[in-house]
Order: structure tokens, then sequence, then C-alpha cells
């Protein structure tokens, strides 16, 4: 190594802050809410945004069949693989009503289907934010990116016991600086945009709805 090159390096190391600890990054914000109070508050907040909360048990398969119904869906794209994906299509009613697609394809094969006949889309996620009605995914070779991004219907499972006060409380309960996501997406409400002439309209780049069933139970803060 040369000696301009080892003097760059050394002023570049030199530069680096010391770490901040996640204790400290929590410490900015947290509120003294338990867990009832931290699943209003997210509901409150997705419904300012025209999210939808269901509350749902074990059954929410045949729930979230029944929502569908009511919606004329015929179709929903599901995760190809994963815990969430295995319990929807084991519990699964009446799959000559609806009918399950897992996201299985390279897009390359099927994208005109994709954006122009896929009617809803389903997901579960990593958890969600109460001060802002926000839900946490991490897509990956399961649930791509695309399975929440394009149909017009995107129905989310989640866990109770995974909704955290504020973002810096959920990224240091699940050790994200342990493990950090190749790819994260938050998701507040239904697609928006107030790009035309400043007038806010849903369901222009994405989802025109989006239904969170909440289940009781799973682990969180």
């Amino acid at each position: 190594m040369t000696d301009a090159k080892a003097g760059i390096l050394t002023r570049l190391r030199a530069a680096v802050p010391p770490a901040v600890s996640s204790a400290a990054a929590v410490a900015v914000r947290r509120f003294d809410w338990d867990s009832t109070e931290r699943l209003a508050r997210f509901q409150e907040r997705l419904a300012a945004v025209r999210g939808q909360v269901q509350r749902v048990g074990d059954d929410w398969p045949r729930v979230l069949h029944d929502l569908l119904r009511q919606r004329g869906v015929t179709e929903l794209l599901c995760g190809g693989g994963g815990p969430v994906a295995a319990k929807l299509q084991g519990a699964w009613p009446m799959p000559s009503a609806i009918r399950l697609q897992p996201y299985q394809e390279p897009i390359e094969r099927w994208r005109g289907e994709l954006f122009d006949q896929v009617q809803a889309g389903f997901t579960g996620c990593r958890g969600a934010i109460a001060e802002t009605g926000t839900l946490v995914l991490w897509p990956d070779i399961h649930e791509p990116r695309l399975l929440s991004l394009v149909p017009p219907l995107h129905v989310v499972v989640l866990d109770a016991g995974t909704i955290y006060s504020t973002f810096a409380e959920l990224i240091d309960a699940q050790g994200w600086a342990q493990r950090l996501p190749t790819n994260a997406l938050l998701i507040t409400g239904p697609s928006k945009s107030a790009d035309i002439e400043q007038t806010l309209t849903y369901g222009v780049h994405g989802p025109k709805e989006l239904i969170v069933l909440v289940r009781d139970g799973g682990a969180g803060a």
C-alpha cells in the first residue's frame, strides 16, 4: 500500500463517529402505552389515511375469504412459501370460489397478468408502528415486493403483539442492528399521491385499498 493511500484510509477511519447504542436511539422518543393503547392508536392512525383494521382470531383465513367475497374477488395472490402462506393455504375455505395463486414465477414471465388481472395480494409483516399507523414489511423470496405494491387490494395479517409504539422501538426489539433486511417497506394506508394539482388521490401508484387483519397474540413489546 502506498503512503498516500494509507494516509487517506487513516483520515477516513478517524472521521467515523463512534457507534450509537440501540438503547440511546430508542431513548429519543418513547411512549408509555400498553398493548391495548398501541393497538387503538395504530387503528386510529391507519383509519385516518383510509386503511382498515379487522380484529381476527385463529380463523383469520375464513374471515379473509368472507371479506374478499364481499368485494367480488375471485383470485388472491399470496406468498409462495413461509409460515403465513402455509396457514392461509391449509385453512382456506371454498377454493373453488376464490382461488389462491402462489407468487412463484419470475416477473418476466407474467408481467401482463400481474399488472392487469390480479385483483388482490396477501402478505404477512414484521410488525407495526402505533405512532403513525404504519406496517413494516421485509420482502423476500417467499413474498416479493411486487406482491404488496401492484394488486389494487392489499391484505396484511399482523400479530397484535408486534405493534410497537415507535419505529425506533421496533428496530431495537427485533434486533435490526444485528440483522438488517435487504429491503424494507413502510406502508401507511393505501397508495396515495398529490402530484396532480396538489389533489390527494388514492390508488394512483399501487393498492387502492388496504385491509389489516390484526391477530390476537404473537410476540412483541
